[in-house]
């Protein structure tokens, strides 16, 4: 190995950490804005009631009951 290697950096992850550098509070608020929607207790009495109320698909869903 060189004495000047520098390990490879893809222009995506340039770009990611250039953003990152200028806007600091940018973690933060993704961090934020994933707990908006993913990051919540999940009611498992509903879910429980959502899966029993399934109804079973068939086989082949285009085609009509003869």
């Amino acid at each position: 190995m060189p004495l000047f290697w520098k390990p490879y950096q893809s222009e995506t992850t340039q770009f990611i950490e250039s953003l990152k550098q200028q806007d600091p509070t940018l973690a933060q608020r993704q961090r934020e804005g994933r707990a908006l929607l993913w990051d919540r207790e999940q009611d498992r009495d509903a879910e429980s009631e959502f899966q029993s109320a399934r109804v079973p698909q068939q086989a082949y869903v285009y085609q009509t009951k003869a």
